[in-house]
């Protein structure tokens, strides 16, 4: 079986992609991904970094030493930038500020909410344990941050933790637990917004669609778009339908399709995997790969005419990744379908939602 690029484990290489511009990874141990890359970008204040890594100590000494490696130590970073508010991204940010004054930039919509762990970003969109408890609540009381109970959006129990992750919350010391708490910027831009990095300006692009606070970069003179997890080389972002927007895959489409403005891309930097050409064709894949299990789902609905958000997703995805993350992107699809006229959606006595064709 091919690994995926996004899953292979990090290593200690110093790659100048541009003028000004380094890729540097750090180890992520998460399903499906083995690294995050962490850009450097050189000018005469020093350095930004963007996606400085996951929380806790081991990360921060990796960082350090990716620094090192490439001729810098922490004390030369002046800005931390965010592209989405997932902690294998925000990480390190706090600390840098702690430890150097340092800014932390994000697109103004960054999600003061906390993820307790990341999605298995694949064309499948494998399951693992989500939850977005505060986490300042969570360490004060001394609980797991994936003590979660309560009912989904379609109305159904949410899935009881995985006992590896309790375990591992409760291995991690008090004093680590703090640099888990999501950043507050310092810096927040707005769609099309100019920032000054690497000795040139870069355009603030907003891709709401894996987030809703998804920040691109683009590089103009070198036509260079640092992607984020909003395109990816070999997976696919999960898509949550349980968020706040009436539509979130209509919104991740209309990201995507978005990419057709930069069509004179040369390089893309993804967050995960290796930096590839052909920005506007894998966005392109990647709308077919959710085309396709719109389709998938029409499919499904002949046969299951009215039917539980726990029905559609067995349509969807194998039983290794069942739940409530895989639910909750069987959701973002049935409702675009609603959105679009296609399905309708009732309640039944238990308040669990079902789906119907129209």
């Amino acid at each position: 079986m091919r690994i995926r690029q996004e899953a292979e484990k990090a290593t200690e290489a110093i790659d100048e992609l541009a003028p000004g511009v380094l890729r540097s990874q750090l180890p992520v141990e998460l399903p499906g991904l083995g690294h995050v890359n962490c850009y450097i970008l050189e000018d005469e204040r020093g350095i930004a970094v963007i996606d400085p890594g996951l929380p806790g100590s081991r990360s921060f000494a990796k960082l350090e030493g990716r620094l090192k490696l490439a001729g810098y130590k922490v004390g030369d970073i002046h800005t931390a930038v965010i592209t989405h508010s997932h902690f294998d991204h925000f990480g390190g940010a706090e600390r840098i500020r702690t430890e150097t004054g340092a800014d932390i930039l994000t697109h103004e919509s960054f999600r003061p909410a906390w993820e307790a762990k990341e999605a298995r970003e694949n064309p499948d969109s494998v399951t693992a344990v989500s939850a977005e408890d505060d986490l300042d609540q969570a360490v004060s009381e001394g609980k797991s941050p994936w003590e979660r109970g309560g009912k989904t959006p379609w109305g159904t129990e949410r899935k009881p933790p995985l006992q590896a992750d309790i375990e591992a919350w409760e291995k991690i010391g008090m004093d680590e637990r703090k640099w888990f708490r999501t950043p507050t910027p310092s810096v927040t831009v707005v769609d099309s917004e100019v920032i000054k990095l690497a000795r040139r300006e870069w355009i603030a692009v907003h891709t709401p669609g894996h987030t809703g606070d998804h920040l691109c970069l683009w590089d103009p003179e070198h036509k260079i778009m640092v992607s984020g997890d909003h395109v990816l080389p070999t997976i696919t972002p999960h898509i949550a339908g349980s968020t706040e927007a009436h539509d979130p895959l209509a919104l991740f489409f209309q990201s995507l399709r978005r990419m057709s403005e930069f069509s004179d891309a040369q390089l893309v930097l993804p967050a995960h995997g290796h930096p590839f050409h052909g920005l506007v064709e894998r966005s392109d894949d990647i709308i077919e790969h959710h085309e396709e299990r719109l389709d998938t789902i029409r499919t499904a609905s002949e046969k299951l005419a009215e039917a539980s958000v726990e029905d559609y997703m067995k349509e969807l995805f194998s039983p290794r990744v069942w739940g409530d993350m895989a639910g909750s992107e069987t959701y973002a699809h049935l409702l675009h379908l609603e959105v679009l006229g296609e399905m309708r959606s009732s309640y039944r006595q238990d308040g669990v939602k079902l789906f119907a064709p129209s």
